[in-house]
């Protein structure tokens, strides 16, 4: 009987190793014909969250670095007023406690002081505008662009599409309808070319974008507000019904960068990320191609004639 259970659990390892050897030759050929679907391999994931991370993601863009750089410089102007603050406030206990002074002055207000602490918060916000509503006007301001993106938020899925090549399509998150990550998913994630920690950050089909590109992107939303956002890029603009808003980017990084919606919209709100493919010149042409031809658009070698 021992000897029949020892045989029992080495034939049941056995057909373990054998089901794992399988599992991954399968998930190999999937993540092979996922790259031969895509036709964009190589890309390091840039702009995605970092488990226990607590600082900014990487800087991809000129918005995103004039965004960082804001936030460091009013972080420093606030750790002055506090250090200033706390100072004072020692201070106070130190030499105006009931030991220090047996008798309690007796004056109701202090003109100098009340002049100070009325200018000197004007003097900083106005330092902090002169600095601030520049990068605003930037984002805002859009250059000559290089290629124009429409982006339809929709509960819970955006709508891609490129009007210079007349196709679109519908971007969803990797594993939508799944219980979490589930084997299917991990064997989809690895057909897209995803690594396993980018499951609800990854979509089916990605913007592509070339680099150093000017990219115009014109948002609006299908249904309610949504809001798409690329931290990397330092864009986040809501998606009104509507209303057609217009911001820019670009970016100078070849990668993947994640976003998410960044409005509440609805029961699945977390479960409709934005993928962001930035690629070389030569492979984002070859991309167009195959998106024109899958997505039934319009050949960039075809010129429409007007209708003069």
């Amino acid at each position: 009987m021992l000897n029949s259970t020892n045989d029992g659990e080495q034939t049941m390892r056995i057909g373990d190793f054998f089901t794992k050897v399988a599992t991954f030759v399968v998930a190999t050929m999937i993540s092979g014909a996922a790259w031969a679907q895509d036709g964009i391999s190589g890309l390091e994931s840039i702009g995605k969250p970092v488990q226990g991370g607590y600082g900014f993601q990487t800087a991809a863009t000129e918005l995103a670095r004039d965004i960082q750089w804001l936030d460091g410089m009013v972080n420093w102007i606030i750790g002055f007023i506090c250090l200033g603050v706390t100072l004072l406030l020692v201070w106070v206990l130190v030499f105006y406690n009931r030991r220090a002074n047996k008798e309690a002055a007796r004056f109701t207000h202090h003109s100098t002081v009340e002049v100070i602490w009325t200018v000197a918060p004007i003097l900083i916000l106005i330092v902090i505008g002169s600095f601030s509503l520049p990068i605003l006007f930037k984002q805002l301001e859009i250059p000559e662009s290089d290629l124009t993106i429409k982006v339809t938020g929709n509960q819970w899925y955006w709508t891609y599409e490129y009007p210079d090549s007349e196709f679109e399509f519908d971007s969803y998150m990797i594993g939508t309808g799944e219980p979490g990550l589930t084997e299917t998913v991990k064997a989809e994630l690895a057909e897209y070319g995803y690594a396993e920690d980018e499951y609800l950050l990854a979509t089916d089909n990605a913007v592509v974008v070339p680099v150093d590109a000017v990219v115009r992107l014109q948002i609006t939303g299908g249904d309610v507000i949504h809001s798409w956002a690329i931290p990397s890029f330092g864009v986040k603009l809501d998606a009104v019904p509507g209303r057609l808003n217009e911001t820019w980017f670009a970016a100078d990084m070849e990668g993947i960068y994640f976003g998410q919606c960044s409005e509440l919209c609805g029961k699945d709100h977390t479960y409709m990320p934005i993928t962001v493919k930035v690629v070389s010149q030569e492979v984002y042409d070859a991309w167009l191609n195959r998106a024109v031809e899958e997505f039934a658009g319009l050949p960039t070698s075809i010129t429409v004639a007007s209708a003069d």
